[in-house]
């Protein structure tokens, strides 16, 4: 179970290590390609706010990633999960919103449940 939880972790990690650092770094790029790709729809959100966005997926994806010997090392990707579960709460309604595709969301949704319920204190 515990090598599961690893690879959950690490897939959750990378995917938002990646799009989070996209955004901070190349986001005209990313936003020019989203425009072409969804047919000249407008991305609504500014570049300061995407910038947050992925800050915080890069913290997300940090704790999903690092291994802390904690008092409670289960508290971390605890933590990092459901906080990536928000953020992607968020992303769903945002592309529900736009009329996209909200698959890749309830995936990574589903990738944190998953990450949550693996880690819980009892269930190990």
């Amino acid at each position: 179970m515990n090598v599961l939880m690893w690879i959950a972790q690490l897939i959750l990690g990378g995917v938002f290590l990646f799009t989070g650092i996209s955004k901070i770094i190349a986001y005209d790029k990313v936003r020019k390609f989203v425009e072409v790709r969804t047919k000249g729809h407008t991305v609504s959100i500014p570049a300061g706010q995407a910038a947050v966005i992925g800050m915080a997926e890069v913290c997300g994806a940090v704790g999903e990633i690092l291994p802390l010997n904690l008092a409670f090392p289960f508290l971390l990707p605890l933590v990092s999960s459901a906080f990536l579960a928000i953020l992607m709460l968020g992303a769903f309604q945002y592309h529900l919103r736009r009329k996209e595709s909200a698959a890749p969301s309830i995936v990574l949704i589903l990738l944190a449940v998953l990450v949550i319920i693996g880690r819980w204190p009892w269930w190990g």
